[in-house]
């Protein structure tokens, strides 16, 4: 599973609307330039959280977007299925795969299925709002 830029640059996207809630509806140009994103590439991005209704959009003056729910209401998981393809490790896993005919004998499925579930656990139990309060993790290594 490699997660895309699609799915990296709308997780972006929520944490930074998620930071600026308070001022209301956030133009598309403002979060570009904040992210460093092209705007044509995030209007892509955002029409796909829009039409899943994880975002409002306001057209014209003072418009912009907003999350339409807490960012503790927003997991990393659902916003990745989204985005992405696929979260599963292997090819067997995706959802709607044709069956394996190996599956019986595939001394290496649990495996896979193991991994599948961890996964999917913990994207499912991270937040936009940890992501929010987590800050710059990974920064505070000590030596």
């Amino acid at each position: 599973m490699l997660i895309s830029t699609k799915g990296r640059y709308a997780l972006r996207v929520m944490v930074d609307l998620a930071e600026h809630q308070s001022e209301g509806f956030i133009p598309l140009k403002v979060i570009a330039e904040r992210q460093e994103i092209s705007e044509k590439y995030l209007e892509s991005i955002i029409k796909l959280l829009v039409k899943a209704k994880l975002l409002n959009g306001v057209r014209g003056k003072g418009g912009g977007y907003r999350l339409t729910k807490s960012p503790d209401q927003y997991t990393v998981g659902s916003i990745l299925r989204l985005t992405e393809e696929s979260l599963a490790p292997v090819a067997c896993l995706e959802e709607g795969a044709a069956s394996c005919p190996r599956m019986a004998q595939c001394r290496t499925l649990p495996l896979w299925q193991g991994l599948n579930q961890v996964i999917n656990d913990y994207l499912d139990n991270v937040t936009i709002v940890d992501l929010v309060q987590s800050g710059t993790s990974g920064n505070d290594y000590v030596i």
